[in-house]
Formats: structure tokens, sequence, C-alpha cells
């Protein structure tokens, strides 16, 4: 039975966050995150990780994810709105006091080529910086 629950729990493969200096994320502040993907037959969910005070005052955030592929020199760009909040239901995320922890998937679960990804996240919001602002990262799930 425990053999037949572990085969139906998904495998974190890697999650990272970078704390934002001062809780003001600058789009000059570009945290990245280097990881390997050994596994070339599964498939894999790219999370964008989130934290920020209730004081944050937006209901979404415009992102740039990069990602340096292995075997390639120019790094692939995804722009991304990642949804936060809705006026109906308020924070689309889990909170406690008054910090806030979003994990929103970005695209559909897809495979990777073996080797070493480095993603690097931007923030693309016209406030600059954008203030009451956490931390900011990723997480790679194993399907």
């Amino acid at each position: 039975m425990l053999l037949a629950v572990a085969s139906c729990t998904n495998i974190d493969l890697y999650e990272k966050t970078a704390a934002i200096p001062g809780q003001k994320w600058s789009s000059s502040f570009k945290p990245s995150f280097t990881f390997a993907i050994t596994d070339t037959s599964a498939l894999y969910q790219v999370w964008f990780v989130f934290r920020h005070t209730e004081k944050y005052n937006f209901n979404n955030i415009y992102i740039n994810l990069r990602a340096q592929v292995p075997g390639q020199d120019t790094s692939l760009q995804i722009r991304q709105d990642v949804k936060l909040a809705t006026d109906d239901r308020g924070w689309l995320a889990t909170g406690m006091d008054d910090i806030y922890e979003h994990r929103e998937p970005l695209g559909p679960a897809q495979t990777f080529k073996a080797g070493e990804y480095t993603f690097t996240l931007e923030q693309i919001m016209r406030e600059d910086p954008l203030n009451h602002v956490l931390d900011a990262g990723i997480r790679i799930e194993k399907q």
C-alpha cells in the first residue's frame, strides 16, 4: 500500500527562491536558478513562486522568464501575466498573517533534454521598484 501511495505523489526536482532586497523588487534585480535534468522521458511542470505582504498593490504580476537551455547560445524568453487575486476571492494564495505565497504554473508540463538549465526571473511591471515583495523563485516538479 505504501508503494501505491508513493508512486502517485509528485517528486520535487528543484525549488528555490531569492529574497528581494528591502522588499522592493527592482527590474535590475534578476534572480537566477540553475538545475540539472537527467530524466528526459518525464514531464516537468515549471512553477512561479512568489511571496508578498498584504500591502502589495496589484492583483497580478508581469514577469519575463529567461531559460538558458543546454547546447544553445541564446536564451528563450517567456513573458507571463500571473494572476494573483480576483475581486471575488481576494488573494489566490496561501497566507499566514499578512504574508501570501503563490505557486502558479508557467505553461503546461513538458519534457526537457538532459543537461544544465539556468532560469532567470525579471519583473516587468510599470511600478519600479515593485514594493512589498518578499521572495521570487521557481519550482520544477516532475510529473
